[in-house]
């Protein structure tokens, strides 16, 4: 039997989204990122000038959104299209800022809360790839079959860096080297759901793999599930 639910987890530009959304698209399957849902938040806070530091204020922000996340409405090369109430924030969710503060909001036991339900809910229904942090260890530890990406912290560093440059983004490597390696810390340091691998999960270096490469793994993986 094909899994039905397959699980993606691990840090930062290991490649998750790549692999998730070509996954889906092979299977036929829902692609469900949840970590848009965090940068929708951190940059709906940004732009109404909540600090990110103010938890309180975080929490009941993410609890009044109402957050859509759908196939792409748009063909500009987004792997999927997500709307706060009903505005398009598709591309700002990753803007650089939001690349440097989104791991605190993320942190918050409250706004993790909020959006558990809603992760469980769609996640639940099944023929879905669903990539983020803690979905084999929190959200879908049912998943039928678990994969946890990993690279180098400079090899993720430059995939992220060429994507922001690609995108017309002017920022310098080191400056997406520090912000994501403060990004690892606080990941697998947050005292709710830390970023680590569940213990079934299929772990897979990428750093020195190509997407191609990647992608046939875990379709052989998928093949013996």
């Amino acid at each position: 039997m094909r899994p039905s639910i397959i699980a993606i987890d691990g840090p930062a530009a290991a490649g998750k989204s790549t692999l998730g959304e070509r996954l889906a698209r092979e299977l036929g399957y829902t692609y469900f990122d949840t970590g848009v849902m965090y940068r929708a938040i951190t940059w709906i806070a940004i732009k109404r000038g909540i600090p990110v530091e103010d938890e309180e204020s975080i929490t009941a922000l993410a609890f009044s959104l109402h957050i859509e996340v759908t196939t792409p409405t748009v063909q500009d090369g987004r792997q999927c299209s997500v709307f706060v109430d009903g505005e398009d924030v598709t591309w700002d969710i990753r803007r650089p800022e939001v690349d440097r503060v989104v791991s605190i909001v993320s942190a918050y036991p409250g706004v993790r809360k909020a959006l558990l339900n809603q992760q469980r809910r769609i996640g639940l229904k099944g023929r879905i790839v669903v990539v983020g942090r803690d979905i084999g260890t929190v959200v879908l530890p049912e998943a039928d079959l678990k994969i946890y990406l990993d690279a180098s912290l400079e090899e993720r560093a430059r995939r992220r860096w060429k994507e922001l440059l690609a995108r017309g983004k002017d920022i310098s490597y080191q400056e997406v080297l520090e912000t994501m390696r403060d990004r690892d810390r606080i990941d697998s340091t947050r005292y709710v759901a830390p970023l680590h691998p569940a213990e079934d999960a299929i772990i897979i270096d990428t750093t020195s793999m190509g997407i191609d490469e990647v992608y046939r793994k875990v379709l052989e993986l998928i093949g013996d599930a």
